[in-house]
Parts: structure tokens; C-alpha cells; sequence
């Protein structure tokens, strides 16, 4: 039997698997496509304390090599159901294996929502960008725009704001989904412009971003705006339904969990960008991944197991 199994490869599961090695008992992460997550197409790491720049390939394999080499397992499954027989977890997956365990780390992350427009893909990490924190000091001196109305396109757009020559802030409404002191904050700096009841319709450039066309809903007109980077926030997509008989979720659908990444199962935590939480960097994966993991190792010897 397996004694901490982990759903999801990325910088939590990964660094929740270091740590679970470690402590003395076998991890085995289940992946349905590769390992690293979503860091592994963010071309330049700059914000991981202690290294100054890497790829986020190269940091998603320095991950898997250190947790492979203590010798933590990688099985490619795609995780559908957990269940809790008698205190043991069983997880079945989409090819119809199922793997025991005596405890379990939900891992999953969450995925960024897309445009959906032509480009967008080959143009990531080219002035396509999710995280303004991540990718936001590479476009200093430059102009760019923010792409959402929520509370994280504000914080993105005045995050920005203290790098950038000029910020757009491009949403389709009318009015912001964000706090009205966040906004009037915003309003405040001298580089920021809001561009409302809009929407962008395209990705101008090749090889690299050098701007987009946007559509006005109230004037049906369509105008170009000249910038090297577009930052889309329009939030992120969990997939944690499928544990919900487990793991509480919120209306979001990501797991219920505090910072101890405790579960209302016993023996079930949490890491990660899937569960409940104010702040989604690298950096509070990996801390997730520690905590989840001792936490899992300290249960799984309190059951005697």
C-alpha cells in the first residue's frame, strides 16, 4: 500500500512529494499530463527566492529529478474518485486502476481561463501573459494592458502600474467587480487607462505581441491599441468536482482548506492552487506542499499505520 499518494505533479504535489520522501514513507504522484503545471510554460522564473532566473521548464524538472532521486514515483493517470473505505483511500482513475493509499494529497492546481483567440497560445510567454506578478518586471518601461474586471485585474493593473510606461485596463463591462477603494486607488495613477465595455477581439503580431484589436459594444466600433503586453485575468478554472465527496468546496469549486491544507476527511489534504486561498504564487505551492506532506506523514503515524 502506498503511504501518501499525491493527485497532481505540479510545484505543490512535487515539492509535498520531496518532503513525504524525506520523512521516511513512499509518495506516488498520479499526473493526467505532465509534470510542473502550469510553470513549465512561463519562459522566465524570477520571483522563486534564491534563484535570481530559470525557465520554468528547467524548474519543473529540477523538481521532478530531486523528488524522482529520493525516490518518489510518477504514475500518469487522470484521478477520478477518491473513496475512504475503513480509513484507507482508494483512488480510482480513468483507465479503471486503483490505487491505495494510507493517505491522500488533492494537488490539482487550477487552469487559467483563456481567451480563446487566434495566437494566443504560440503568443504565451511572446506578450501573453496570466500573472503580472510572474511576468510583470520583464515589461518595464513598456506598454501594456490588463485584461478583466475583478478584484485580481485591478491588483494586476496596479502592480503594473509601478513598472509599466502605460496600462490599459481593458474590461467588458461597464463597471468593476472589485472593490470600490481598490478601484479608486487604481483611478489615481497617472499611467493607467480604463478602456470599458470592451473586449478583445485579437492578437496582433508575430512571434512576439505588438498589440490587439478591441471591440466597443456600446459604439460597435473596433480600434487597435499598440502594446508588447496583454495580461489576462478573467480568473482560473479548478477541477476538484470530482472529490467533492471528500473535500468541501466553495462556489468556485475549489477545495475548503485553511493553511494547515487539512480536509473534512481525515487523511485527505489539500496544496496548492485548488484550494482556498488569497494568493497563488510559486512560492505558496511549495509551502503548501510542505505542510500538506508533514501533515500527511504525522497522521499517517498517529493511525499506527
Amino acid at each position: 500500500m502506498i503511504d501518501v499518494l499525491i493527485i497532481g505533479a505540479g510545484p505543490a504535489g512535487m515539492s509535498a512529494a520531496i518532503y513525504v520522501q524525506r520523512a521516511g514513507k513512499q509518495a506516488v504522484l498520479l499526473e493526467k499530463m505532465t509534470f510542473g503545471g502550469k510553470i513549465v510554460n512561463t519562459p522566465e522564473v524570477a520571483n522563486y527566492p534564491g534563484l535570481e532566473m530559470i525557465s520554468g521548464f528547467d524548474f519543473a524538472m529540477n523538481l521532478y529529478n530531486q523528488a524522482t532521486k529520493l525516490g518518489a514515483k510518477v504514475e500518469y493517470e487522470q484521478a477520478m474518485k477518491i473513496e475512504d473505505v475503513d480509513g484507507i483511500k482508494k483512488v480510482h482513475t480513468a483507465s479503471g486502476k486503483v490505487y491505495e493509499a494510507k493517505a491522500v494529497i488533492i494537488a490539482t492546481g487550477a487552469a487559467n481561463r483563456h481567451l480563446g483567440l487566434a495566437k494566443e497560445d504560440s503568443l504565451v510567454g511572446k506578450g501573453v501573459s496570466y500573472c503580472a506578478t510572474c511576468d510583470g518586471a520583464f515589461f518595464k518601461g513598456q506598454d501594456v494592458a490588463v485584461n478583466g474586471g475583478g478584484a485580481t485585474a485591478i491588483e494586476d493593473a496596479m502592480f503594473l502600474a509601478n513598472y509599466c510606461k502605460k496600462v490599459y485596463v481593458i474590461h467588458r463591462r461597464g463597471e468593476f467587480r472589485a472593490p470600490e477603494v481598490e478601484i479608486a486607488e487604481l483611478k489615481t495613477k497617472g499611467n493607467v487607462e480604463f478602456i470599458l465595455n470592451s473586449t478583445v477581439t485579437k492578437l496582433l503580431g508575430d512571434g512576439k505581441l505588438e498589440g490587439v484589436e478591441i471591440y466597443d459594444s456600446k459604439s460597435e466600433e473596433r480600434k487597435t491599441l499598440a502594446i508588447t503586453g496583454l495580461f489576462v485575468a478573467i480568473g482560473q478554472e479548478p477541477a476538484n468536482s470530482d472529490f467533492a465527496n471528500v473535500a468541501d468546496l466553495d462556489d468556485k469549486g475549489y477545495v475548503l482548506a485553511t493553511e494547515d491544507c487539512k480536509t473534512k476527511t481525515p487523511g485527505v489534504f489539500t496544496a496548492g492552487d485548488c484550494r482556498t486561498k488569497t494568493i497563488r504564487q510559486l512560492t505558496t505551492a511549495a509551502s503548501d506542499g510542505t505542510i500538506a506532506a508533514l501533515a500527511a506523514t504525522l497522521y499517517i503515524s498517529q493511525q499506527g499505520k
